[in-house]
């Protein structure tokens, strides 16, 4: 069974940078997979904001386009999510999530978190301004 767990979430100011880091566990990334970031705001749905697959393709959702940066590890054991110029929109729980088989080829698809199998239990991001 797949394991995802999420690193670095915390409070920061705005305008403030914070690196989370998802640790994989039980997966060969030899095979194709898409690997993304998701959060989540109290009552609101969750919401796709970057993916990567295992070529080093990334996408970004317009929300955290030029702020936001996805990468991972030599042996993509690691995804990482760099967030910089955090504003108080940005307050959520940020899940990763693992889906085998590469990623979709549209982005409401690629955001959708109905396309991921194996999900990360979640750490916080608090923005104050």
């Amino acid at each position: 069974q797949v394991q995802l767990m999420e690193f670095g979430g915390g409070s920061v100011q705005s305008g403030g940078s914070l690196r989370l880091s998802c640790a994989a566990s039980k997966y060969t990334f030899s095979s194709n997979y898409c690997m993304a970031w998701f959060r989540q705001a109290p009552g609101k749905e969750r919401e796709g904001i970057g993916s990567i697959d295992r070529d080093g393709s990334t996408s970004y959702a317009d929300s955290v386009k030029g702020r936001f940066t996805i990468s991972q590890d030599n042996d993509k054991t690691t995804l990482y999510l760099q967030m910089n110029s955090l504003n108080p929109e940005d307050t959520a729980m940020y899940f990763c999530a693992l889906e085998p088989g590469g990623c979709y080829i549209t982005t409401d698809d690629r955001f959708d978190p109905r396309s991921y199998n194996y999900w990360g239990q979640g750490t916080q991001v608090t923005v104050s301004s």
